[in-house]
């Protein structure tokens, strides 16, 4: 049995990234904001940081694809599918933030456009600490129930 909180926090990250990242694919949603996205991710893949690491340069499309898909599968993931993999698509999602955050900072974006991430990846980060907190609450209370039969 979960709480409230850590369910209310994966249903709102999760519609979250499924919009953002929908807007990322495809235009259907905004083709102006879907403009725009297309326009910023040529500059983000400029200073994408593994591209000097592992010696290649990534395309704009491709790298803008590939972080649209990650969050629209992860929130889904958050949203419909229980245990590790929603673990494991909050930690993507965490990264994905975390790296936005280092790319908008590198840019010299504003800070208009670096607090989102900023913000996302604290609302991520504050899932896991609840999720961490529910499954310790969860294995005192079959612990403690163990116990009692015995």
């Amino acid at each position: 049995m979960g709480s409230i909180v850590l369910s209310t926090l994966s249903i709102f990250l999760g519609l979250f990234f499924i919009l953002v990242g929908s807007m990322k694919i495809s235009p259907t949603i905004n083709k102006e904001m879907h403009r725009e996205i297309r326009r910023n991710f040529v500059q983000y893949a400029k200073v994408f940081p593994l591209a000097k690491t592992l010696g290649f340069k990534i395309p704009s499309k491709y790298f803008r694809m590939v972080v649209g898909w990650l969050e629209v599968i992860c929130g889904m993931s958050l949203i419909f599918v229980p245990g590790i993999m929603k673990l494991l698509a909050n930690i993507i999602l965490l990264v994905l933030m975390l790296g936005a955050s280092y790319t908008h900072t590198i840019i010299e974006d504003k800070f208009e456009r670096t607090a989102p991430s900023i913000v996302f990846a604290l609302m991520l980060g504050c899932r896991l600490i609840v999720q961490w907190q529910v499954r310790r609450k969860e294995r005192r209370a079959l612990t403690t129930k163990d116990t009692k039969q015995d």
